[in-house]
């Protein structure tokens, strides 16, 4: 009885182009976001802002034209409404602890670094499966020794901790999890940032002042503004991909215009 020949697994493409040379493995997350660089540029060629033979990236990196090529289409189909006075009160008053100034909190963590190659699925399992522990832990100082011995990050040699942070000293997507909130001990959810999955602990805030909303308005309007440009930024990479040949890498696509 002769066996099933395994077929290679094909190179993920957008239009024949492809995303990642045949050693290369890459997470789910940089495969996608190496697709969407490529839509768009092959966009930018097709309405005329990139010359045809502009090269195809290179592990992902593409040429300094196709990058303001880019920037150009973007700006020119992507038109969002200025946020109004009456929404951006309106998302102050349901996130005027996010604006405070000078808020602080005494954190560690345990980091499960997203590197190339990493099983993400795997990953996830092993970062949930120590939140739940040290959720659970009951005495002694469960969380330093596991930081020590699991964190990705250097801090593990010190217990994991980061010392006293303000939402300038970390990254945007960390701090978004981080302040605004009351929560003391371990965080009940993963934080994900660009370095990967992190199991958090707040020891200690600092409150900080909340200024009233003319004080921050100009900021509040700037995150209404990148709240659009990314729901925007979305609705036309679906559409961009539900127009093209995409191969082995999955993106949501719409065959239908959708930026309003």
């Amino acid at each position: 009885m002769f066996a099933t020949p395994t077929l290679p697994d094909p190179v993920p493409c957008v239009n024949d182009v492809p995303l990642a040379q045949a050693q290369e493995a890459l997470a789910a997350d940089e495969l996608r976001q190496r697709a969407c660089t490529e839509l768009l540029r092959q966009a930018a060629i097709a309405a005329g802002l990139l010359d045809a033979g502009d090269p195809a990236p290179v592990q992902g990196a593409i040429s300094e034209a196709a990058g303001t090529a880019i920037e150009a289409l973007l700006e020119r189909e992507l038109q969002m409404p200025e946020p109004s006075d009456e929404a951006c009160r309106r998302h102050h008053s349901a996130n005027a602890a996010r604006y405070a100034v000078g808020e602080r909190a005494l954190v560690r963590h345990v980091l499960f670094a997203v590197t190339p190659g990493v099983d993400v699925n795997a990953l996830r399992q092993r970062a949930e499966a120590c939140l739940l522990d040290l959720r659970c832990a009951d005495g002694g100082d469960r969380f330093a020794a596991v930081a020590a011995s699991t964190s990705n990050c250097p801090s593990g040699a010190q217990g994991g901790e980061l010392g006293w942070l303000g939402s300038g000293n970390c990254a945007p997507e960390f701090a978004r999890e981080l302040f605004g909130h009351a929560e003391i001990g371990v965080l009940p959810r993963l934080v994900h940032s660009r370095f990967g999955l992190h199991v958090v602990e707040v020891l200690a805030r600092e409150a900080g002042a909340q200024p009233g909303f003319e004080a921050v308005r100009a900021a509040v309007a700037q995150s209404l503004r990148q709240q659009s440009f990314a729901t925007a930024l979305r609705q036309y990479l679906q559409l961009l991909a539900g127009q093209a040949r995409v191969q082995g890498v999955e993106l949501d696509a719409a065959a239908t215009p959708l930026v309003q």
